[in-house]
């Protein structure tokens, strides 16, 4: 994607992506690489678990390809109902960290330099990672979305496309 080298790091929901992502970013970021971190989850609603793509591509994906600075509205659940909230603006890094259920989607793998697919671990664990980070009252959302992903996942073929592969 233009200079700007694009990782997306994928998995399931509770599969351990944030804190790999986080980790990422820190250890370019202690090498002297300007990075940037994005996640999908400051796109996806329980109501819209992926269809939002096209903000990401043209907010963030194309200006960064163009070697122009991005931005996006990340949503806010503040109020326990998602609405687009602040405005985050992503200079332009030497690498984009992309990290969210299905920041490898098909439609994204021509603009990857890497994909990493985060398993896990199994789904009970993943649920129980997910509701202890989200809380109780997001539990049944939270099935609801796994049931999802494991759908997504299935036609999107994520897991198989990835060039890492971790559990």
């Amino acid at each position: 994607m233009g200079r700007v080298r694009v990782l997306a790091i994928d998995g399931p929901s509770g599969a351990g992506k944030s804190t790999l992502a986080a980790e990422v970013v820190a250890a370019l970021t202690a090498r002297g690489c300007r990075t940037a971190l994005v996640s999908t989850d400051a796109f996806a609603t329980w109501e819209d678990p992926v269809s939002w793509w096209p903000q990401l591509v043209d907010g963030v994906l194309r200006p960064l390809a163009d070697g122009v600075p991005g931005a996006y509205r990340r949503m806010d659940w503040s109020t326990g109902t998602p609405r687009p909230g602040e405005l985050v603006r992503v200079d332009v890094p030497d690498v984009l960290v992309l990290e969210g259920v299905s920041s490898g989607r098909t439609s994204a793998r021509p603009l990857l330099s890497g994909l990493c697919w985060l398993a896990g671990g199994t789904e009970a664990e993943r649920l129980a990672r997910s509701v202890a980070r989200d809380g109780v009252a997001a539990e049944a959302e939270l099935a609801r979305w796994q049931r999802f992903e494991r759908g997504w996942f299935a036609v999107d073929g994520t897991p198989g496309a990835a060039g890492t592969r971790l559990s």
